[in-house]
């Protein structure tokens, strides 16, 4: 009798761990869900990479998507409901450095022409982002509500706010999908061609 019940003790955990082995990645200890929701749409994980810089981890990033694809040009020319999450994995970030860092990344993806057309909204995504001080751990997604064509921002599953404006979309998602990039390999990472 014990040696059943310890059987299918076994069986029941296995069954479990396997369930919940794939419902989500493990990268470098950070949690990586398959699958986000956002605004009663499911969301599929498209890729995974990590942002560093001077050999110091950043932040692992995960794209999610309606449909999957490894075309940066129809991501970014996507109206359909996408997110980015950002797993925040270095104490050295804070709320000021993130929002430069973005910044700085929208610069390099539209120009520093192009990048003058979004001060106001650049203003209101460091606002958002510096509500309240960013520490290692935290979490912040960035989706595409397409029926208002805004960027909400949540920060640990509390909603911040948004930002609208399609073409504000496709340059804060260039960061790190356009032709310039943060980071060339993060890009693919993010299309999935690991």
């Amino acid at each position: 009798m014990k040696k059943i019940v310890a059987l299918l003790t076994i069986i029941i955990t296995l069954q479990f761990t396997n369930a919940t082995a794939q419902n989500k990645f493990v990268v470098n200890g950070v949690e990586i869900p398959r699958t986000l929701e956002f605004k009663g749409k499911k969301l599929s994980l498209n890729g995974i990479g990590q942002r560093s810089k001077f050999f110091t981890e950043l932040y692992i990033q995960a794209l999610y998507l309606t449909v999957l694809s490894q075309d940066a040009k129809q991501i970014l020319d996507s109206e359909l409901e996408m997110a980015i999450a950002l797993h925040v994995s270095s104490g050295l970030i804070t709320s000021k450095k993130l929002s430069k860092a973005l910044e700085k990344g929208m610069e390099k993806s539209v120009g520093e022409k192009g990048i003058l057309k979004f001060a106001k909204e650049l203003k209101e995504l460091e606002d958002l982002l510096s509500t309240e001080e960013t520490k290692k751990g935290d979490v912040f997604e960035l989706a595409f509500n397409p029926d208002d064509q805004s960027l909400w921002i949540t920060k640990n599953k509390n909603y911040k706010g948004k930002i609208t404006g399609l073409e504000f979309k496709k340059a804060f998602y260039g960061i790190w999908l356009s032709e310039n990039p943060v980071d060339k390999t993060l890009k693919e990472d993010l299309l999935g061609k690991f």
